[in-house]
């Protein structure tokens, strides 16, 4: 009788286990993100920002873009690549090893904090990048929300 108790303890433990540690890292997940860019870049639609960061589009309204990238493996670039461009980090990796092989571009800059990516894109003419949506600054120019 005690053993069945303790198995019935232990499995409802094993069934809560992942919303007691999971939970703060999946409201980083439901959180949105955003594009953000220069005072000087319009707003996009999705094509075109997947054009964008795929290297197939240079210029937009005659502004020559300089998109950025965050660091390889963050949370952020998995969430901005799965939602907006529809890839893996590994597809899109070996995506731009080939472009970049062939001589067709090298692929966005990449930077490694929120805040990095928001002084660049504040500071340079042109630039688009991506942020989770808490970390967007007052007054930043927002170009695309999903």
């Amino acid at each position: 009788m005690r053993r069945l108790s303790f198995l019935k303890a232990l499995s409802a433990l094993a069934l809560a286990a992942p919303l007691l540690t999971g939970g703060l890292p999946a409201l980083a997940a439901d959180r949105a993100v955003v594009i953000v860019g220069h005072a000087a870049v319009r707003k996009l639609d999705l094509p075109t920002l997947r054009r964008i960061y795929t290297g197939k589009t240079v210029e937009v309204d005659g502004v020559r873009v300089a998109p950025v990238n965050a660091a390889p493996g963050t949370g952020l670039r998995q969430r901005f690549l799965a939602d907006y461009l529809e890839t893996s980090e590994d597809e899109y990796v070996a995506y731009w090893t080939v472009r970049r092989y062939v001589g067709k571009g090298t692929p966005p800059t990449e930077l490694r904090s929120p805040a990095e990516v928001a002084d660049y894109v504040s500071r340079t003419p042109g630039a688009i990048g991506y942020l989770d949506e808490a970390d967007v600054p007052r007054g930043m120019n927002v170009l695309l929300r999903k």
